[in-house]
């Protein structure tokens, strides 16, 4: 099985919309016995809790509930259990690097928003403090993102 995490800086806003996003595009393809989705943290401080309501609200437009996920923080072991680590922002992509023992698990780590077919943005910022249109443009970007990720784990693993 492929496994994907997401990774944000708390685990309440952009991984676990991307994780929901992800993992709702793998089931409509069929794949979801070949494809895991997760999403993770740097952070513990909202360790447990359920993702923002706002975060909640903005990707249940789309049909995707994600009330059901907890934070959690990402572990060096993420390395061993994932195939795919995907950053939302640059700090993130810092912190995995930090975290990775083994360099030649180095590679699976990307910024998410690399998979972007539609947008050109590299990262994807954190809508936390902003308003609802911040939550609105990571839906997009990270619908798009998923699009082009998905894409590309059927090419490389021949799905």
């Amino acid at each position: 099985m492929i496994g994907v995490l997401m990774v944000c800086t708390g685990n309440i806003c952009r991984s676990p919309m991307a994780e929901g996003v992800l993992r709702r595009y793998v089931q409509e393809m069929g794949l979801s016995d070949k494809i895991r989705v997760d999403s993770a943290g740097t952070t513990d401080y909202h360790q447990g809790e359920a993702p923002d309501r706002r975060a909640q609200a903005t990707v249940l437009q789309r049909g995707v509930d994600i009330s059901g996920l907890q934070a959690r923080q990402v572990l060096a072991a993420d390395f061993d259990t994932f195939d795919y680590l995907l950053a939302m922002d640059q700090s993130h992509v810092l912190y995995l690097q930090k975290l990775c023992s083994d360099p030649a698990q180095a590679e699976k780590l990307h910024l998410f928003a690399d998979f972007a077919h539609n947008n050109d943005e590299r990262e994807i910022d954190d809508p936390y403090y902003g308003g609802q249109e911040g939550f609105e443009r990571v839906l997009e970007l990270v619908e798009d993102a998923s699009a082009g990720l998905l894409a590309h784990i059927r090419r490389q693993h021949r799905l």
